[in-house]
Parts: structure tokens; sequence; C-alpha cells
């Protein structure tokens, strides 16, 4: 049987996965696609490649704005316009309610920038994780008031806050919500909702993030304001000045990268590799050691998000915002390096509650890998609530199955509402929608779960600690009703087999300036290689000389340093490495058995 070794995550969280005999997957081609991309001049071997991932036609593969689906196709987006442009008339004050997550900041970075340069009296306000939780909650609405808005504005929550709307409207405070997430059963009432979600909205695109929402209302509004005459078109802002905070927000969130998220974030690193990225994010590429010229997807998703999200995490986001809305690098360098410095203390908290978990796993002698079980729950009151998602990430990646990690509710221990309250955050497999899943258990037991919202792969929720065990029955069941045990089977896929001839330096240059990400994985390959040359690199990998037939190549495999066998095969990405201004070919080997 093959045994898998060792699985590449990327840049700042080189984690390896264990999970033993894995499915090798060829991802089929669909033909026809195939030969019409081949029709327009496209190279046989890029057409295969998009065809397997849903492109049937030239035009998928235009990442120009010029492609965006008009905003006139955003449910809301007109209504909210003319609420923002009446503020900005009146010279109301309009306050934007944060997430604390990358998506939401750079959703609030967008909207502040986009409103002050038309005339907004505008400011902000993020939730902190630890005392206020989630969303738009009448706790938030009452602190917002002490700033005597008119509007509240918010970016990446609110289609569930049904209680936050009824409060801030109760007290003479209109809301305008731009969101992404699924709506509940009931519609927070009276606001003015944009979001692609929402029942009634013909937009094409369902997967925008809360970025992406934000930089649509902002086109309607200055749309509006131009033909109010309210802003000359020499003073209108341009709106694509911002789009490399829509793409990090759109890769960090890791949504489904339809065609639309494709052209915002592709136009988004175009700019990012032009040095026109703003002040904070070249900042935030600093403090990372990435290249800005050389900047693509796996940037954004593993090493500048996770530095924006490290504030939500350990501290406070307003931190992060104030990094995106710097105007010089004087103002954002010195907070990107404190960004820097959360980011490492996350990853320390976060390695010791992984080795926790893991611990409690073996001491309960359960193998999550066996079909028995469908699901992974665990909690511990001190685990950090910042980081428990990141944690269940990990867990599900390694046993694929559905994982919730659950924490304490607060970082106030003193709080007597959080006392016995737990907050769990969890990841999801295909096969299961982890939101749905939670609310078919709140329709079951009532009684369990205070509160809940999330996506298909990735929810959170609260429960009092005493109902846990209870939880962790009904997700089981719940899970053995929606999965079948050969989901339960990790997959590794790949788009097969690379002549050693198409192995080239070129190619590699190539899928490296594309857009790749979630829904739209970055190409890998798979085939049989003699080892002719192992050295150890930094005491943990290996570099390597692979033979395929009469050609050899140099390799990497991270997180591995033990002996490799004389003949393997391997699944790998083709890779580019630079070392002293010069760039060669590089395989990545991601997996990798003994033949």
């Amino acid at each position: 049987m093959p045994r898998i070794i060792c699985d590449f995550l990327a840049v700042d969280d080189k984690i390896p996965i264990m999970n033993s005999n894995p499915t090798l997957k060829r991802r089929p081609v669909p033909a026809d696609a195939q030969q019409s991309l081949m029709t327009t001049g496209i190279d046989s071997l890029l057409a295969r490649i998009f065809a397997t991932r849903g492109v049937t036609h030239s035009d998928e593969l235009d990442l120009t704005l010029k492609r965006l689906p008009s905003v006139d196709q955003m449910k809301g987006a007109a209504e909210a316009a003319a609420r923002l442009a009446q503020a900005i008339d009146q010279q109301e004050r309009i306050v934007v309610i944060a997430d604390y997550d990358a998506d939401g900041a750079t959703a609030c970075a967008i909207a502040l920038r986009g409103l002050r340069a038309m005339g907004a009296h505008v400011d902000f306000l993020v939730p902190n994780r630890f005392e206020h939780g989630y969303g738009l909650t009448p706790d938030i609405v009452a602190l917002a008031a002490t700033k005597q808005p008119r509007v509240l504005l918010t970016v990446d929550n609110g289609i569930a806050s049904v209680d936050g709307v009824h409060a801030a409207t109760s007290i003479g405070i209109d809301v305008v919500i731009t969101d992404h997430h699924l709506p509940g059963a009931q519609l927070p009432e009276p606001a003015i909702i944009v979001n692609p979600n929402q029942p009634g909205c013909p937009f094409p695109s369902k997967h925008l993030a809360g970025a992406g929402v934000m930089f649509y209302v902002l086109i309607a509004l200055r749309s509006l304001l131009r033909e109010r005459g309210m802003l000359a078109d020499d003073a209108s802002p341009n709106l694509a000045t911002m789009l490399d905070l829509v793409a990090l927000g759109t890769v960090a969130d890791v949504v489904p990268l339809d065609h639309v998220n494709r052209i915002l974030v592709d136009q988004g690193l175009r700019r990012i590799r032009s040095g026109q990225a703003s002040v904070g994010v070249q900042a935030l590429f600093n403090v990372a050691r990435r290249s800005q010229a050389a900047a693509h997807t796996f940037d954004l998703g593993f090493a500048i998000g996770p530095r924006l999200n490290a504030a939500g995490r350990l501290a406070d986001m307003s931190l992060g915002i104030h990094c995106l809305l710097a105007d010089d690098a004087a103002t954002a360098l010195p907070i990107a390096q404190e960004l820097d410095a959360l980011n490492r203390a996350r990853r320390e908290v976060e390695a010791d509650i992984q080795q926790e978990a893991i611990d409690a796993l073996q001491q309960d002698a359960l193998d999550p890998a066996d079909v028995d079980h469908y699901t992974i729950c665990l909690a511990r009151p001190d685990w950090h609530p910042g980081v428990i998602g990141i944690v269940a990430s990990r867990l599900k990646d390694r046993f694929h199955r559905p994982t919730i990690v659950f924490g304490h509710a607060g970082g106030n221990t003193n709080d007597d509402a959080a006392v016995g309250e737990l907050r769990g955050s969890g990841r999801s497999v295909p096969g299961l929608h982890l939101r749905d899943a939670l609310d078919l258990i709140t329709k079951r037991a009532p009684h369990l779960i205070r509160k809940f919202g999330g996506h298909a792969m990735a929810a959170g929720l609260t429960l009092h600690e005493n109902a846990l065990p209870e939880f962790i029955e009904h997700f089981e069941r719940v899970a053995r009703e929606r999965l079948t045990p050969e989901q339960l089977d990790r997959i590794v896929e790949t788009d097969g087999e690379l002549d050693a001839n198409d192995c080239t330096l070129l190619l590699a240059q190539t899928l490296r300036d594309q857009v790749w990400g979630q829904g739209f994985p970055a190409p890998s390959f798979d085939g049989e290689f003699t080892v002719e040359r192992q050295t150890i690199v930094g005491e943990k990998h290996s570099r390597l000389v692979l033979r395929d037939r009469n050609q050899s190549f140099n390799a990497i495999l991270f997180q591995y340093a033990e002996p490799l066998p004389e003949r393997i095969r391997a699944v790998y990405r083709l890779g580019v490495n630079e070392y002293q201004g010069m760039q060669s070919l590089q395989l990545v080997v991601e997996h990798w058995w003994t033949i």
C-alpha cells in the first residue's frame, strides 16, 4: 500500500499533515471544454488545466475589469448608495461596524477610504472578539451610539443582526448592512441590505467576500453622486486604488474564486506587483519578507492575511485597520511590525493548543481517521478563542473529519455572562455543510446552541459547557446522516502526469502568475521518479534531485528530513526558485509514496 509522508501547506505555516493511505485521483478533463479553449489559441496543457476547473470559454479567462458584472444587478446597492449620499449631503455621521478578521478589516478600510474621498463624515468601530462577540449586537449599537451617528454601516457582518438592527432603529439610527454570509430564516428589519446571498438578489456571483461587497457599494455611490452633480468627474476617487485591499480580503477569507473574484484578485495583485499597493499592504509585505514584485495569492493567503488576522485573534483588529488606513510608511511600518510580532505569538499559542488537542485524542485512545468516528469535537475552557478556528482547520486537514474546537467564551473571566459558556469554531469537509448542520441540530434540540453562523466549510457557535456532551452526540449523528464512509477518505487530486519536456521554467512562471485558490486550485501533477540525491537543509527540509526518464529536476520537500527510498511516486507543483537574482525551475513535492 502507498504511504503518504508529508503534505506542504504553504509559506509561513509549513505544518505536515499525516494521513495514511489517501486516495490519489486525477481530475477528469471535459474534452469539449478543453477543445473549445484550444480553438481560441490556448495551449493544450493550459486548456486542460482550465477545463478541469470548470472553465468552458476563453471569456472566463479574461480578468479585466470590464468583465465585472454591473452593480445594477446587486440588490440593495442603489438603496444603500442613496442613504449614504443623503448622509454625505447633510454631513451626517456614519459609523462603520467592522468584523475582526482580515476580510472585515479590509472591507472597513475600503469603506473609510472610499467614503472619506467622497466627502463623508465617517468613523469606525470594530467589536473586540473577547469582549463583544461577533456582529452588530445591541451592546455594539450602544457603544456606537456614543459617537452620535445617524447611519451604521456594517461590513462583513450584519445579515444575522436582528436584535442589533432593532436596537439601532429604536434610537433613531439607520442601518445599512453590507455582508456576504448566508442569511438565516429572519432578515434584520428595518435595514437596507446589500448581500448577494440574500433572497431575490440576481447578482451572478454568490461568492463575493465582504471586501468585494463594500467595493460594489462604493461603485454605486460614486455613480449616484456623479448623477446628482455632487461629485465632479475630475474629483471622483479612483476606486481601483483599493483593489489591493479587495484582493487581500477575498483571498484571506478563503471564498471560492469564481470568475468575479478572480478578476478582483488579479487586478489587486497587478497593483501590488507594480508598486501601487496601499502603504499598509506594502508594510505588511516588508515585515513578511515577501516580494511585492512577485506577489501571488499564496502571499496574500499565507503571509499577509495571517499577520492582519493576528490583531483580531490576540488583540484588537483596530490595529490592523489602522495599518490599512495609514497614508505614509512611517505610520504603517511600526504597526505592521507589531502585527508581525502578534502573528509570531499566535503561532506559538496555536502550536501549543494543537499539541494539547492531539494529546487529548491519544489519551482517549481516539483515532479520528477510524471510520467509527465521523467528527472531532474537543474543548478546554483555557484554550484561546482567537486561535481555535486555526486549530480546527489543522485537525480537519490532518484527519479529514468535520472538526469543532471549543475554548472559553471571552477574554474577561470576570464577566458573569461568559461563565460556563464555550465558544466553538468549526471546519468541515466536502459533503457536510457546517452551518446547515448546526441549523439542523438547533431544530432538533433548541436548548443546545445559544447562537451560531457561518458557511458550508466554516462556522462558529456558542453553548454552555454543560450542553457539550449532548451537542457532540447530535453533531456526530448529523455527520453520519450526511456523509458516507467514502467521503471520509482523504482524496489527493492532481492534473495527471506531466511530460518531462513540459517541465520548464516558462510553464512554472506562467502558472505562478495565474490566480489560484479556493475552488480554483493551483495545478499539481503526479509521476514516478528516481531519487538521485537528497540533501538536508534547515535541519528539517530535503533538497532533492529527481530523475524522470532521461531528465533530472531540482526539487524541494518541506518538513521531511529522513532518507527517501530510491523510487517514489510524487505529487508536485512547478515552482520558481529565486537565488541571487536568478530564477530556475524547482519541483515542490507535496506528497510522496514508496513504489
